[in-house]
């Protein structure tokens, strides 16, 4: 199982959704989506943003569980 764990990020960092949104110029609603762990596809696009928002790796928004 994929989650995705930018919540935990986020908290870390002291950081908003809304602030994660103006950072990376993705709509409050895509990240609120991924904040939740409520998307089917990753984009991408919208991973590599936020990595480089939150000045970190992957493997730090996204974690493994078989």
């Amino acid at each position: 199982m994929i989650k995705l764990t930018i919540d935990k990020v986020l908290e870390k960092n002291k950081i908003t959704r809304y602030e994660l949104s103006k950072r990376t110029g993705i709509v409050f609603h895509i990240i609120d989506k991924y904040y939740k762990n409520k998307v089917v596809r990753y984009d991408s696009y919208v991973l590599d943003r936020i990595c480089d928002a939150l000045n970190c790796d992957i493997s730090d928004i996204i974690e493994y569980k078989k």
